[in-house]
C-alpha cells in the first residue's frame, strides 16, 4: 500500500487509509495530508500555530507549481515538433526563365505559408494545396515555408536566362518529357512521405536526377522490372549510387497517386522498399497512355553501388 509524508505534520502515513491524496506527480510523489490534520487543532503556543500555518502554504506553493508544470510542458511539447522543415524544388535550384517548377515541403501533414523573397524573380503561388515557384528574371531569391507555430525552412533558387534550344532527337509519337505529370507525382511523393513518416521514418527530399531516372522509365512504359536499364537511367541522369525502386501499372487514369501508393502498401515487397531507413532521397515518374498508368518509385541509397553502370 502506498505510503506518503503528509504535508502538514510530515508524518508518514498509508495513502488510501489515513490521508487524502492531494496531488500525484508522473514520477509518483504524492502530496498528502492527514485526515486528522483537517480537523480543529488545538496549538500549544503561537509559535506552534505559525509554523504550521507556514506549512500549510508551502504545501499550497509546491501544489500550483506542480499544477502549472504539468499543464505547461504538454502544452510546449504538441507546438514544437522538433523535426526541420525541409523545403526542395522539383527541377532543382536552378531554374530558367518562365519555368515553374513544383515545391516539396516537409514534414506532410501540416498547413504551410510560403513565400519569396524577391517576387519579381521567384514568384510563389499556391495550386490546390500544393505550391510552385514561377521563375520571372534572372537572379536569385530564397523561399521561405512556415508553419503556424514559426518554424520554418527555406531554399535559394537561381534563375538564368533560356538556353538556346537544341535540336531535338528524333522520338516515337509515344515519347513523353520528363516535367509531364508534376501534380500527380507532388501527391505521389507527398503520400510515400506520409507513409514512411507513419512508419517511424524519416520523409524524403526530392532528388532531381531520380525524378529524371524514374520518368524516363515511366515513360518506357515496362509492365515489369529491367533492372539494367533502370540502373543506366539512373546513371545518365547523374545520380552516383544505388537505389531501391517500385513499379505499378494499372488501368485507369483517375487518383491515380493514390492508386499507385495503395498497391505498393499492399504487397509486403514494394511497401519495405518503401520505408526503407537506409534512403535519403525520392523520385518518382508518373505516365498515362491509352487509359493506363505506369508508376515507378526510386529511392536513393547513399553510399551503395549501381551495378548497371
Amino acid at each position: 500500500m502506498p505510503r506518503g509524508r503528509c504535508v502538514i505534520c510530515f508524518v508518514f502515513t498509508h495513502a488510501f487509509l489515513h490521508c487524502r491524496l492531494h496531488f500525484l506527480l508522473d514520477f509518483g510523489v504524492a502530496f498528502l495530508y492527514c485526515i486528522d490534520c483537517k480537523s480543529p487543532t488545538k496549538y500549544r503556543n503561537q509559535e506552534e500555530k505559525q509554523v504550521t500555518n507556514m506549512k500549510k502554504r508551502i504545501a499550497a506553493a509546491l501544489t500550483s507549481a506542480t499544477l502549472t508544470i504539468g499543464l505547461t510542458i504538454p502544452t510546449m511539447a504538441a507546438e514544437t515538433s522538433g523535426e526541420p522543415i525541409r523545403v526542395s524544388s522539383y527541377k532543382g535550384s536552378i531554374l530558367e526563365m518562365g519555368e515553374r517548377s513544383g515545391l516539396i515541403i516537409g514534414p506532410s501533414g501540416t498547413d504551410y505559408s510560403v513565400t519569396s523573397s524577391d517576387p519579381d524573380t521567384v514568384a510563389v503561388e499556391q495550386v490546390q494545396t500544393f505550391w510552385v515557384a514561377v521563375a520571372k528574371a534572372e537572379g536569385s531569391a530564397e523561399i521561405t515555408a512556415s508553419n503556424s507555430v514559426g518554424d520554418h525552412g527555406t531554399v535559394t533558387l537561381t534563375v538564368g536566362s533560356a538556353s538556346p534550344a537544341a535540336p531535338e532527337a528524333p522520338t516515337s509519337g509515344d515519347s513523353a518529357s520528363l516535367t509531364d505529370n508534376l501534380e500527380i507525382r507532388q501527391e505521389m511523393i507527398r503520400l510515400i512521405n506520409q507513409t514512411r513518416k507513419a512508419n517511424g521514418v524519416l520523409e524524403l527530399p526530392v532528388n532531381e536526377a531520380l525524378m529524371n531516372a524514374a520518368q524516363a522509365c515511366s515513360n518506357r512504359r515496362y509492365t515489369w522490372h529491367h533492372a539494367p536499364e533502370e540502373g543506366q537511367a539512373a546513371a545518365e541522369a547523374g545520380y552516383p549510387y544505388g537505389f531501391g525502386d517500385n513499379l505499378t501499372v494499372f488501368t485507369g487514369t483517375v487518383d491515380a497517386a493514390q492508386h499507385a501508393v495503395d498497391n505498393w502498401i499492399n504487397s509486403p515487397g514494394h511497401f519495405q522498399t518503401m520505408i526503407d531507413p537506409r534512403c535519403d532521397c525520392i523520385g518518382v515518374g508518373v505516365t498515362q497512355y491509352d487509359g493506363i498508368t505506369y508508376c515507378y518509385m526510386f529511392v536513393g541509397i547513399p553510399n551503395s553501388v549501381n551495378f548497371y553502370t
